[in-house]
């Protein structure tokens, strides 16, 4: 099966974001950012800086990773990956990894920016999370207009698979949200793979809907300048086909 190929254009329009939280005792808050050798970084939908060492820990957990150890942050730092964002790993430690040196971003040195053991593990960070066998995609986008679809569409999607793509416009604008093709496995309640659509940062109030099968969803308008678009490939290993 193959998934989806999307277009989404702007209009306007603002409404205040709230934050996430917990919903079924899972915590949604975080956006999928850069990724190398099994690591990838992690932030809150709230924004830079806002994940305690608990949620850190429920965001890896949920997707069935880990906190990243030190000597995975400097594996994945070898082959090139560089964010000068600090977040939790192993152990409630705080840093991040740095290929090239900056004024701005890791005080002019090259390695893992070590803030070591935090006491208090209620200090909001980023997070740097581990597992190597998770297949992900997805982004930030920030385009006027763009089109979005799963990797190697039109061919089948991979199983475990799971596809974040977190849409933000400029102030005052909205999300325009056009589905042009989508073909994804079908059950009755749609718990084996699904679409997930979010309006704003909340994932209660601001849930839009969730959806399977084949059947072409109508064009979403967001009410604020943000639109979150989550898909979830046999993640928890069930197949139906």
């Amino acid at each position: 099966m193959h998934l989806l190929s999307l277009l989404w254009t702007l209009g306007l329009l603002l409404k205040e974001a709230q934050a996430w939280g917990f919903a079924n005792g899972i915590f949604h808050n975080s956006i999928w950012l850069e990724q190398a050798a099994g690591v990838y970084h992690r932030e809150s939908r709230k924004g830079r800086y806002q994940l305690t060492f608990k949620e850190a820990k429920a965001v890896c957990k949920y997707e069935g990773g880990a906190l990243a150890t030190y000597e995975q942050l400097e594996a994945a730092r070898k082959i090139g990956f560089h964010v000068c964002s600090a977040g939790w790993f192993d152990k409630g430690r705080v840093g991040y990894p740095i290929v090239k040196p900056g004024a701005n971003c890791g005080f002019g040195k090259i390695g893992i920016v070590d803030y070591g053991y935090r006491l208090n593990k209620n200090e909001r960070w980023d997070v740097y999370c581990y597992n190597p066998h998770t297949k992900e995609c997805g982004g930030v986008l920030t385009e006027q207009q763009k089109i979005i679809q799963t990797p190697g569409f039109p061919e089948e999607y991979q199983n475990e698979q799971i596809c974040y793509w977190h849409i933000r416009v400029r102030l005052g604008q909205r999300v325009h949200l056009r589905f042009l093709e989508f073909d994804v496995e079908d059950d009755m309640s749609c718990l084996a793979d699904y679409l997930e659509v979010y309006d704003s940062y909340d994932d209660v109030s601001g849930f839009v809907g969730r959806f399977c099968g084949d059947y072409l969803p109508e064009d979403i308008i967001s009410t604020g300048e943000i639109i979150d678009i989550q898909n979830y490939f046999n993640v928890f290993g069930r197949h139906d086909d």
